[in-house]
């Protein structure tokens, strides 16, 4: 019987999902060499490889079989070969543009344990897709909103949230999607560099953002009466101040977010909250020009700083802290340490933050591999993000699972008690 490789499910998974993987057909305790490839939109490859050894019956499961030390990771990791993804480019970062079309993961099999791979022995294709079916996609342009909303299959009403990326601009798309096709109904939306919205982070307006809350809160789809924010970095901070100053949000879930404004000035009818103080002298450059950041920023708690700081306290919302312990882009476990004193100073509820060792900046939905530096938007140069690829692979799995516990309990309309016959 010649090898091959067993999936399941077998042709196509949804992105977030695992992936079992097995190889079958192999000689008693074959050393073999498994390897996945990915290309991302633009082309450039994405690899990981391990080493393994089958069963005496011939039989390689990956949920059994440990890695042996010499490829992308060791032990037993029946994902290890898609979060161990790293790209063939430097300081390149996995993002889905396009969330109609899979990834595509080419899996082979090659004889042995040579730094060259041996003989092709089994190969197969597998779709790692990011909307399931029934989900729809819609495309919002009203008044000045630029987004995508994302709704389950079904009837509805669905819990409605609110996605924010950071400083890369855009409209990401993805992460909203895979919460979809988990039952919520999300608006990615985007806020700067995209169509005819400002093209630069100078100073944003949050009569935008509250345009976008109240086209969620009118929406038949949407369950009320609040909906939810969710953002990660820049993004994090924006919904900090969305849950601070507008009316409707009931629950925001921050990944690596600041609670002090940073990088642009913040309008809101007539207040005005200036960014956080940056001092490019704290910078760290490497000897390969990978530049560590995380000091650049000032303290929000001195000075003419604590202009910068948010008042979440006037937020009439439930607040999550997803927190990487070695996030390298600024200090997210002080600004949600600080956030927390603050909103119980004032007697709100303390928020849950819950923090992950090893885990990196960009904490994303299940399996995308770590990204460990990349080109920052702002500083022009690579980044250290931090993170150690399995801690920020464990970090991505739990904290999805976190922030949709955390939506589901926040955003289920309460029965009002009132009977609704006249």
């Amino acid at each position: 019987m010649a090898p091959s490789i067993r999936l399941s499910p077998a042709a196509r998974s949804l992105f977030d999902e695992p992936l079992a993987i097995a190889v079958q057909g192999l000689g008693p305790r074959q050393q073999v060499t498994l390897r996945t490839s990915l290309r991302d939109e633009t082309g450039e490859l994405f690899q990981a490889s391990a080493r393994y050894q089958a069963g005496d019956d011939g039989e390689l499961d990956l949920a059994r079989c440990p890695a042996l030390p010499g490829g992308s990771f060791s032990g037993l990791e029946p994902m290890g070969l898609l979060w161990a993804l790293q790209p063939q480019k430097p300081f390149w970062r996995l993002v889905k543009r396009d969330v109609l079309s899979p990834f595509l993961l080419q899996l082979e099999v090659f004889e042995g344990h040579g730094e060259r791979p041996g003989r092709l022995l089994a190969q197969a294709q597998h779709e790692r897709a990011f909307l399931r079916d029934g989900v729809r996609r819609v495309p919002v342009r009203e008044g000045r909103i630029r987004a995508t909303l994302f709704l389950p299959p079904g009837t509805g009403p669905f819990p409605g949230i609110i996605d924010l990326y950071g400083t890369g601009g855009g409209l990401p798309e993805y992460r909203a999607c895979l919460l979809a096709n988990h039952g919520f109904a999300v608006l990615a939306l985007a806020f700067y560099s995209y169509e005819d919205l400002p093209k630069g982070m100078k100073e944003f307006h949050l009569e935008y953002f509250e345009e976008a809350v109240n086209y969620m809160l009118q929406h038949t789809q949407v369950e009320g009466p609040g909906i939810g924010l969710l953002g990660h970095s820049k993004g994090g901070d924006l919904c900090v101040s969305m849950a601070s100053f507008l009316k409707g949000v009931t629950a925001t879930a921050l990944i690596n977010g600041s609670v002090a404004n940073v990088g642009a000035v913040l309008r809101y009818k007539d207040i005005t909250i200036p960014p956080l103080g940056v001092n490019l002298k704290r910078i760290k450059v490497s000897k390969s020009g990978i530049a560590d950041i995380v000091d650049a920023l000032n303290n929000p708690l001195e000075g003419p700083d604590q202009q910068s700081f948010i008042p979440l306290e006037k937020a009439e919302c439930c607040f999550l802290f997803i927190v990487g312990q070695d996030d390298h882009n600024w200090k997210s476990e002080f600004f949600a340490l600080e956030g927390s004193k603050r909103l119980q100073a004032h007697g709100k509820e303390k928020p849950e933050i819950v923090c992950y060792p090893g885990a990196g900046h960009y904490i994303e939905p299940p399996f995308f591999p770590m990204c460990a530096a990349s080109m920052h938007l702002l500083f022009g140069k690579p980044v250290m993000w931090g993170g150690e690829p399995k801690a920020h692979c464990e970090a991505q799995i739990d904290a999805w699972q976190r922030i949709q516990a955390f939506f589901r309990k926040h955003l289920r309309g309460k029965p009002s008690g009132t009977s609704s016959k006249l």
